[in-house]
């Protein structure tokens, strides 16, 4: 039988390469089909599955392991499965040379609102797909003729449900979805949220929000609650910060507490810019929780308008929000020198545009000497800068790299682990801070509400 060059070419691991292909579906009535009872668009997901391969970036050993998984029912559509990047960061998560993503072809039909329910018993499916993936391994994992095992892994998140609320596309960030979702919040109830992703990083939630009901849905199921959110569901526009990795920012303007409440005393905002706009929970919150003047930057300015008209972003005399390059507006206000171009706070939320490095934040061009001594500049004498850091996967020395450039540039450094073994924030000021001995003021009452524990977790580095 002949075989196309591209699968031949699965025979030997290659750095990046990812090959896709349509394969006769094995569970076509059979007991352990994954996608019975109408969780894949059909009865038994069509006459055909879709089959994805993709190779590790990372060095391969002599015997490269390949593992594979099952998309979960129902979302085959979503892009953490359908699009080479978020296939990348589920290969990225093991440690495995070659991982292969089965599921239904992305012509099959999802319903509205997707169930998101684990596989109780994976091993008949495995059974049934070994022979395919087998076939799928290189050569090399079967040295001294041994026969090697291929996992079936599991995809694990804290959905309930999920529901596509519209895709839209901007002119930097391409296609993103806002979608509604059902959060397991065990041992308490599960939650209503709203989330914001791009399908250049579809692993990587920009933002997420609590949902509240209206009057008129307030005794509505989760499931029913989804299936009619439009205009039922809103924000809450004054609500916690709800994703970790921004209390852990906030946290940081602990270290120049101080100076805070100096301001706060005397009458004056602190004014901070926040380089990174997205659904907007991180300005909002500095706003109307902190009672900051902030300042908003975002490269896109169609995620701006999701903000507004998705997220409860609302602009006023103290938070107005600009369209373009958050790092090229530090260095122009660097320039100038102007007074009111100082802030209390400079933080970043920015993540890198290069999908194929896995997840990473933030972006290389912002941890050049010249920019943070740009972002240093714009400081006040007792400014801090924050940052939300994911070191890349495949490169493990960013983190000491970027924590070496720090040092060279401010004073002070201070680090808040986030807990979720990705990201770490960073704090780095322009003088010596001494707020993290002292737990009085109304300023740090009112970070500690937002901020929550992770006040209690900063140490300096």
């Amino acid at each position: 039988m002949a075989v196309s060059p591209e699968l031949e070419s699965l025979r030997r691991i290659a750095p990046y390469r990812f090959v896709s292909f349509s394969f006769p579906n094995p569970f076509l009535g059979h007991a352990s089909n994954p996608y019975g009872g109408g969780g894949g668009g059909g009865d038994d997901a069509g006459e055909c599955l879709r089959v994805a391969a993709l190779d590790s970036p990372l060095p391969s050993p002599p015997v490269p392991r390949t593992a594979a998984m099952l998309v979960p029912a129902g979302r085959h559509r979503d892009w953490i499965f359908s699009t080479r990047a978020g296939h990348l960061h589920l290969l990225l998560s093991t440690q495995f040379s070659r991982l292969i993503l089965v599921g239904p072809e992305l012509s099959a039909p999802s319903p509205r609102v997707i169930p998101c329910v684990a596989l109780s018993d994976p091993d008949p499916a495995h059974a049934r797909l070994l022979p395919l993936l087998l076939a799928l391994c290189p050569m090399a994992a079967f040295r001294d003729n041994a026969v090697p095992d291929v996992p079936l892994l599991s995809f694990q998140d804290d959905l309930l449900l999920l529901a596509p609320v519209k895709f839209v596309t901007g002119p930097v960030v391409g296609e993103m979805v806002i979608e509604d979702v059902a959060i397991d919040s065990a041992p308490g109830p599960p939650e209503l949220h709203r989330r914001l992703r791009f399908k250049r990083m579809p692993c990587l939630v920009q933002t997420q929000v609590r949902l509240c009901q209206s009057p008129a849905a307030a005794s509505s199921l989760l499931l029913e609650a989804l299936e009619g959110s439009d205009g039922l569901l809103q924000p809450e526009v004054r609500g916690s910060l709800v994703q970790p990795y921004l209390q852990a920012m906030v946290a940081g303007l602990a270290v120049i507490a101080p100076s805070i409440e100096e301001s706060i005393q005397s009458g004056v905002r602190p004014r901070c810019l926040c380089a990174g706009v997205g659904g907007g929970s991180l300005p909002m919150s500095i706003r109307v929780g902190l009672r900051f003047s902030v300042l908003g930057v975002e490269a896109d300015g169609v995620v701006l308008d999701v903000a507004r008209n998705h997220f409860g972003l609302v602009e006023d005399e103290f938070l107005r929000v600009h369209v373009g390059d958050a790092i090229q507006m530090i260095e122009d206000f660097s320039r100038r020198g102007e007074s009111d171009m100082n802030f209390s706070a400079v933080m970043v939320d920015l993540d890198s545009s290069d999908a194929m490095c896995g997840v990473s934040a933030p972006p290389l061009e912002m941890i050049r000497g010249s920019v943070l001594l740009a972002a240093r500049k714009i400081l006040d004498q007792h400014g801090v800068l924050i940052l939300n850091v994911i070191p890349p996967p495949a490169d493990g020395s960013f983190y000491k790299g970027l924590v070496d450039v720090l040092r060279q540039v401010f004073l002070e450094l201070y680090e808040v682990d986030v807990g979720n073994g990705e990201n770490f924030v960073l704090a780095a000021t322009v003088s010596p801070e001494t707020a993290l001995a002292d737990n009085s003021g109304h300023f740090l009452t009112e970070l500690r509400k937002l901020a929550g524990g992770f006040l209690d977790h900063i140490r300096k580095i």
